[in-house]
């Protein structure tokens, strides 16, 4: 494994100058991004089937151990609030539980009978994407979660940092990002890291995407929970239709907030109207503005 290897041109970091390490340090997250680069196609391919699923009524499961475990949560909480999707339709599967998202574990991510259970438990099936990460490619517990989730029909991707790594085997979507040696031998929150948090970044955004939670690079599902977020959607609803603050703002309050609906609202439509259009073009916002002519699309 690439990434447990011990590179001789850092042996001597700890008598660096802190510059030096800092560069050193900062170099190795620039390889870390720029090896994510020959994954796009992969990505693309996941998040196009996995938009097919998640519509059928699929969940976003996560499954890791350590770091990645964490990167992966970091992931899927940032989609409610960023794009509406539904809390119940996330799942997290740490090995270790959710204890170990604050504090490892030992020994946790070798239990292959807790990788499995945490699938069984959550009742696993054909509508759901289950996202396994491991920088070693080789962690039993999201190596099991992943093979029983396939065995059930699930959607499954396999993100690690390790050619020939068993994830990328067992995986419908193998993702592979090559960071190699750390520069501080072995500790993958650095340079693999990363490398995870940009491809599911990348992932997750796709799929938001795909299911219409995105107009003309706006969260148009996005959840207003405090004033500032309540003055941005004001604001979208203006960008989107060209109306005034006032328009937005009594759109917004006759949608209860719904900014796709809202922006219907502003260009004529009744709220009734405005979800109907909605409901027929599957929340596709772009698809529904067609339906009225005064659109700046």
């Amino acid at each position: 494994m690439t990434t447990e290897h011990f590179s001789s041109r850092f042996q001597d970091l700890d008598s660096w100058s802190s510059p030096d390490i800092l560069a050193a340090f900062y170099e190795g997250q620039l390889a870390a991004v720029a090896a994510v680069r020959s994954s796009l196609p992969a990505i693309a391919a996941a998040a196009e089937e996995a938009a097919v699923r998640l519509r059928r009524g699929g969940r976003l499961v996560y499954a890791g151990a350590g770091t990645s475990g964490r990167i992966g949560v970091q992931d899927g909480t940032e989609l409610p609030p960023t794009f509406n999707w539904p809390d119940d339709k996330i799942v997290y599967l740490i090995a270790g539980g959710e204890g170990a998202i604050m504090r490892a574990v030992e020994n946790a991510e070798d239990s292959v009978e807790e990788g499995v259970a945490g699938i069984r438990d959550n009742g696993v099936g054909p509508n759901d994407v289950v996202i396994g990460v491991a920088a070693s490619g080789r962690t039993p517990f999201t190596l099991a979660a992943l093979t029983e989730a396939k065995a059930r029909g699930a959607q499954t991707i396999g993100i690690s940092n390790n050619v020939g790594a068993p994830i990328l085997d067992i995986a419908s979507h193998p993702i592979l990002a090559e960071t190699g040696e750390e520069v501080i031998a072995g500790s993958t929150r650095m340079k693999a890291g990363t490398a995870q948090k940009v491809i599911l970044n990348l992932l997750s955004t796709l799929i938001m995407v795909r299911l219409s939670r995105v107009y003309r690079g706006l969260m148009v599902d996005m959840r207003a929970t405090n004033a500032k977020l309540r003055r941005r959607s004001e604001v979208m609803v203006s960008q989107i239709t060209g109306c005034d603050d006032a328009t937005a703002i009594e759109a917004l309050r006759q949608a209860d907030g719904d900014m796709k609906v809202a922006s219907l609202i502003a260009l004529g439509a009744g709220a009734d109207e405005a979800r109907a259009a909605l409901v027929r073009h599957d929340g596709n916002l772009r698809h529904a503005l067609s339906e009225f002519p005064a659109t700046k699309d």
